[in-house]
């Protein structure tokens, strides 16, 4: 049996690949499937197969793509019945206790319900070394390295109910499991489907038995700890959860591969039905871009920031400094924005020089915040733990997925200088409050990593 993890980084999600004598299985697969499908080609393997621990928040996943591609069975968890969200694509059940054979190995299903009331956890027996005892736990969104799965999916109504459920999960669906089973998680750390992940990818149940402090917690003590370490939760997780009990439509492709001229955007970017997404460095796009655009750096936190504040039913136009990038259409797909419409030819530099409209957001160094007069608005748009180990005195914080809400709060007659921890979550902003009609709207370069490097004054707490 082999066993071969996959990543995406900035989601922090693991899918897996189990097999053994040529036949192959996936767990909780992500919406571009070809890295299965890839890597099934390369290594001989057929995939009849693909297992989902429960209807995923924060991701787009894969498996009516990878069902598409392959031929292979879905099989997900049968205690949905009476649930909110219920599966509804086609799929095999499996109740507690149930399993499907893979060559030599047997997988079963495992009911650890508390992340969402649904929840399975996948066993695996090894029948090459033995048919009884398990080697392998595919955990989910129920246990992590250092952590569990949070319980608030479904809002105030049903977390605590979820919370001790999640407790009982843990001391006693699992409790008669050997030390020695290997633990493979659904998340690593950065994800926000729990809190205090750790960086470590794979574990074993007597370790997290040893050092996993809520183990060790009684139920009530459990519960308010759990409850009181959640995350905030991306506005965009309700929207992942009714996509994937019905079944992520099937892509021919990966969406949004044409190029538009700038004749093209030029027509476009009038609409209000078309959001166009800058994934420039801050900087370039700080120096220059179209007016109205949102500033989403490509890269590993353009999924999870793209999820959070993009309308899901507009269309998108990509602008980048060369033109396209299928690395982030991909990553767009992976939260359910498939309406791309596609990119600017050439990127941003063929804006420039055909002398189209621009504007610009002002970067602002440390020094020149730290002087700033005393009218304007420190914005700071960090993680409610960044913001109480240190922030800028007299500045206001709304966290970053917050503000398109918050709004109507700030005022419009006065300078806004958003603030983050490097400069990348503060761009984000600063073009959210342009587009939003705010005039006076500045960036701090560095963030407060470079406030703190020049020695600035901070106030810790609340």
């Amino acid at each position: 049996m082999k066993i071969e993890r996959f990543e995406v980084a900035g989601l922090a999600q693991y899918s897996y690949v189990i097999s053994s004598g040529g036949i192959a299985a996936v767990v909780d697969p992500i919406r571009d499937v070809g890295r299965y499908t890839d890597y099934a080609a390369k290594h001989g393997l057929t995939i009849t197969h693909i297992f989902e621990t429960h209807i995923h928040a924060d991701f787009a996943a894969g498996s009516t793509a990878l069902v598409a591609a392959t031929g292979a069975e879905l099989a997900v968890s049968g205690h949905d019945e009476g649930e909110h969200y219920r599966y509804s694509m086609a799929h095999r059940r499996l109740r507690d206790g149930e399993s499907i054979e893979l060559g030599r190995v047997r997988i079963e299903a495992l009911h650890t319900p508390g992340h969402t009331p649904e929840h399975v956890s996948f066993l695996v027996f090894d029948g090459e070394r033995s048919a009884t005892v398990p080697v392998a736990l595919f955990s989910g969104d129920f246990l992590f390295v250092g952590s569990l799965g949070r319980p608030d999916l479904l809002g105030e109504a049903e977390k605590v109910g979820l919370a001790h459920a999640l407790y009982r999960s843990m001391v006693q669906r699992i409790a008669d499991l050997p030390d020695g089973v290997e633990l493979y998680p659904g998340h690593g750390a950065g994800s926000l489907c729990g809190a205090g992940l750790s960086e470590r990818a794979e574990s074993t149940l007597g370790y997290e038995r040893a050092t996993n402090r809520l183990f060790r917690l009684n139920e009530e003590d459990f519960v308010r700890e759990i409850l009181a370490s959640v995350p905030p939760m991306p506005d965009y997780y309700p929207r992942m959860k009714a996509l994937n009990a019905e079944g992520a439509a099937v892509l021919i492709g990966i969406p949004g591969g044409t190029a538009l001229t700038t004749q093209d955007v030029t027509r476009l970017v009038s609409r209000e039905d078309v959001t166009v997404l800058d994934v420039r460095r801050p900087e370039s796009f700080g120096g220059a871009h179209i007016a109205g655009a949102i500033n989403i750096g490509a890269g590993q936190n353009l999924s999870l920031w793209s999820g959070w504040l993009l309308d899901a039913e507009k269309k998108i136009l990509l602008v980048s400094e060369r033109g396209d990038d299928e690395g982030t259409r991909r990553a767009l797909i992976r939260v359910g924005l498939g309406h791309i419409e596609g990119f600017l030819e050439q990127g941003m530099p063929s804006w420039i020089d055909a002398g189209l409209p621009l504007t610009r957001t002002t970067g602002l160094g440390v020094a020149e915040v730290a002087a700033r007069p005393s009218e304007s608005v420190v914005l700071d748009v960090r993680s409610n733990q960044e913001w109480k180990a240190g922030h800028i005195a007299g500045a206001r914080h709304i966290m970053l997925g917050d503000l398109p809400k918050s709004l109507s709060s700030l005022p419009r007659g006065c300078a806004l200088i958003t603030v983050c921890g490097s400069g990348y979550r503060s761009s984000i902003a600063a073009s959210l409050l342009q587009n939003a009609g705010f005039t006076d709207v500045s960036s701090m370069h560095g963030g407060m990593g470079a406030w703190m490097r020049a020695h600035l004054d901070v106030v810790a707490g609340e």
